[in-house]
């Protein structure tokens, strides 16, 4: 068992959950949480668990923050990245700066303070298209957007830290997740809150465009797998539920739960690059730690689109400011008039 691991991007989506799973699965490891609490950042999104983790705010990028932090612990869980495809088409060099230079910094003092195991968590993103099959660890990496892009380069990166050095990186590539907590730019709370607040639903192009999808705490766990042991330095690890849905099967999930009609959607005009489809084959994780996905798509589905419904403290403040600022700039010109349809 791991004793005292440093996660970081803690406070955002993924990572925070992920320090939930860890304080009830193994209450006796410590955690030390570094975010740099950039827009996605939120310390709401561990109120309740803040005497129970040891907060840092700081850059993965400034080793000046970084050194102490690896010095001191055992195990390393990377998710600190800038993460949303639309942001990186806009400002790509803050995703090569943070998902690439700040690995690096994380892997340079990896190896200054021999940590024991280097988590890397990666995405199926770095694939591209998974064409005709969903995509398996050893397949090419075709990134079609900034985004993916920065996290194959942090991929390489972190592997090539385990060939030239010794460390012991494993990594994980998983596919789109959800549940609570997760910022509403991505899909499923942008829709669900947008159709709370009666607004649109903007939906790119056709909107057939598929995703596997994997609730969060179901990545969680397949992670804590990969920490623990000890044996799978140098490896990578799909992770996947198998629930290929399309943007315009979430839409209409969305809508079916809060008794909302088909009115609220917009076809609005596609991403530059748009894959068509993302999947993982996770049978290489399944075959190694008997790992299974727990939950059941339709009903945890239902119970995240409740979430947002009982929380509205939590994203009716997030909904405004900058967040406003981006919505107007990122969906504001892009009319119906202009939808790519193929």
């Amino acid at each position: 068992m791991r004793e005292r691991v440093l996660v970081t991007g803690g406070m955002g989506f993924i990572g925070s959950n992920f320090v939930r799973y860890m304080h009830d699965q193994h209450p006796e490891v410590q955690i030390i949480n570094l975010d740099k609490l950039t827009y996605a950042g939120n310390p709401a999104n561990l109120a309740d668990l803040a005497d129970r983790h040891r907060f840092v705010r700081g850059d993965v990028a400034d080793p000046t923050v970084v050194d102490p932090l690896v010095r001191e612990c055992d195990a390393i869980v990377h998710f600190a990245a800038e993460t949303h495809v639309d942001r990186s088409i806009a400002y790509a060099g803050e995703f090569v700066q943070t998902d690439v230079y700040g690995t690096f910094i994380l892997l340079e003092a990896a190896r200054k303070y021999g940590i024991k195991r280097f988590v890397h968590v990666s995405t199926d993103e770095v694939y591209g298209e998974a064409v005709g099959r969903p995509s398996l660890e050893g397949d090419a990496l075709m990134p079609k957007s900034p985004y993916a892009a920065s996290k194959a380069g942090a991929d390489r990166l972190a592997y090539s830290y385990y060939t030239t050095y010794g460390i012991p990186v494993v990594i994980s590539r998983c596919v789109n997740n959800y549940g609570p907590y997760q910022y509403p730019e991505k899909l499923i709370p942008l829709f669900v809150t947008n159709a709370l607040e009666g607004k649109k639903l903007p939906v790119y192009g056709h909107g057939r465009n598929t995703r596997d999808w994997i609730h969060v705490e179901d990545h969680c766990s397949a992670l804590d797998a990969l920490l623990q042991d000890d044996d799978n330095a140098g490896e990578v690890f799909n992770v996947g539920a198998g629930q290929e849905k399309s943007v315009l099967d979430i839409t209409n999930i969305i809508l079916k739960v809060l008794g909302k009609n088909d009115s609220l959607i917009e076809h609005i005009a596609d991403r530059p690059g748009h894959v068509a489809r993302h999947a993982v084959d996770s049978t290489k994780l399944t075959r190694t730690y008997g790992w299974k996905p727990r939950y059941d798509f339709e009903e945890s589905m239902r119970r995240t689109i409740q979430w947002y419904v009982d929380h509205p403290e939590w994203w009716q403040p997030i909904k405004s400011g900058e967040f406003r600022r981006y919505y107007d700039e990122q969906y504001g010109d892009r009319s119906v008039r202009n939808t790519i349809q193929r």
